[in-house]
């Protein structure tokens, strides 16, 4: 009967976590976010939830509010997240980009309180344990920054989204929407056309590199116009399509949000109340 009504909530799990990571894209939530009573412990819990599609999706909202300087000291020392992000790691069922995505984490909130020296040791250190823990097959990763021609409003960003989360490879990535941006990490073996081959499947986007000159003015580089094969990624399960989604009623709410924060703030209630009732019993 527990399995059957863990079951029946999953995809309330899927569209809260999905929530949170989309209100923590925007800048302007993610103190919000990480003063509030229920979330940091609710996205502590979805590390270790059965859904990798829900453990991947809660990360990706730690990095976002990782971004914001001043909460990484709260982040670190909430009760359980420092050891959630080393079983991630650590455990041999994690896909290979989940891993990469929580030793970034990790490392980020490791270094806020580390003497410069410390910090250099302990990320070596973090980094040669995720590349025993992933293979030998492990390259390193590297950024890609992309100004995405389109990418203009919440709908078309969770487009952009998708689309880059079926790329095996792709780590994680940040949005800069008011000058078109996104900040890309990806493994080292993977073709920065991949993420535009995916941007331009949207239909409605399209890519292309910022780079900087030798003289360090940045450069808008375009992409090829030939398509390359773009390895999917079989780790996660795939998204659930639109008419399914349990998000896309949320859309209009999280649009309103990016631009109010108090509205963040109710929103959050409504998820801490869901996150009592899922875990605290």
């Amino acid at each position: 009967e527990k399995m059957n009504s863990a079951m029946s909530e999953e995809p309330d799990a899927l569209s809260v976590v999905n929530q949170l990571r989309d209100l923590a894209a925007d800048p302007l939530n993610r103190r919000a976010i990480v003063q509030d009573q229920g979330c940091l412990p609710g996205l502590i819990l979805f590390l270790d939830h059965p859904n990798p599609q829900v453990v991947h999706s809660a990360l990706l909202a730690l990095r976002y509010l990782a971004e914001c300087r001043v909460n990484r000291e709260k982040m670190k020392s909430e009760l359980g997240m420092m050891l959630s992000l080393q079983n991630v790691i650590q455990k041999t069922t994690t896909p290979g980009e989940t891993k990469l995505l929580a030793s970034e984490v990790y490392d980020i909130l490791q270094s806020s309180t580390m003497s410069d020296m410390d910090n250099v040791n302990e990320m070596n250190y973090r980094r040669r344990k995720a590349q025993f823990f992933l293979g030998s097959t492990n390259k390193r990763a590297k950024t890609v920054v992309l100004h995405i021609d389109g990418l203009d409003d919440s709908s078309r960003r969770n487009l952009c989204e998708e689309a880059l989360l079926k790329i095996k490879g792709v780590i994680s990535f940040t949005f800069q929407m008011a000058v078109q941006r996104c900040v890309v990490r990806i493994r080292s073996d993977l073709k920065a056309e991949a993420l535009a081959t995916a941007i331009a499947s949207t239909k409605v986007m399209k890519a292309q590199q910022v780079v900087k000159s030798e003289s360090g003015e940045e450069m808008l580089v375009p992409f090829q116009d030939t398509p390359v094969e773009v390895e999917q990624n079989t780790d996660l399960p795939e998204y659930l399509p639109e008419d399914e989604s349990p998000t896309k009623e949320q859309d209009k709410a999280v649009s309103r949000v990016g631009s109010h924060p108090e509205g963040a703030a109710s929103w959050l209630s409504t998820a801490a109340n869901f996150l009592s009732r899922s875990f605290y019993w």
